[in-house]
């Protein structure tokens, strides 16, 4: 039982600090603002070190990636008083963003498909990439319907 001072961490928080889900949300906050396309969130807790989340997207040009990237670093530095390290700016083609407990990949569309991140980080478990049936899979298929009860 929690007396209110202590953060909750656990199953339903997944272990990851408040900090954390805060720092995703403005992520992904972002990213739909500024129209990202095919958004997904990998939750990394348990599975790796490096962070508690891998948020993947794509833009339509090198110029949005950019642009989103910038925005994305900006607004961290804002709201979380740290900096985020970019890679891969200039080109824009895949853009890298260290936001410590967030790591966020940015593609052009055609790059995002030739090194499919989603798949290695997946680790075969379905339910780790969330996606929605407005922002489907990069593979275009649709997310799979739940099984029907058997009666």
């Amino acid at each position: 039982m929690t007396d209110g001072t202590t953060p909750p961490t656990g199953p339903s928080t997944g272990g990851v600090s408040p900090e954390a889900q805060a720092l995703h949300a403005l992520v992904l906050e972002s990213l739909d603002a500024d129209q990202a396309v095919e958004t997904i969130s990998i939750p990394l807790a348990g599975k790796s070190s490096i962070a508690d989340y891998m948020v993947i997207a794509s833009g339509r040009s090198s110029r949005q990636v950019a642009s989103m990237a910038t925005k994305i670093a900006e607004k961290v530095k804002a709201e979380f008083r740290r900096s985020a390290r970019i890679e891969g700016l200039p080109a824009a083609d895949w853009v890298l963003i260290d936001a410590g407990d967030v790591i966020v990949h940015l593609f052009r569309p055609e790059v995002r498909s030739f090194y499919n991140l989603e798949r290695m980080w997946a680790f075969g478990d379905e339910a780790a990439a969330t996606a929605s049936p407005s922002n489907p899979p990069v593979d275009g298929t649709p997310p799979a319907a739940p099984d029907a009860p058997d009666a």
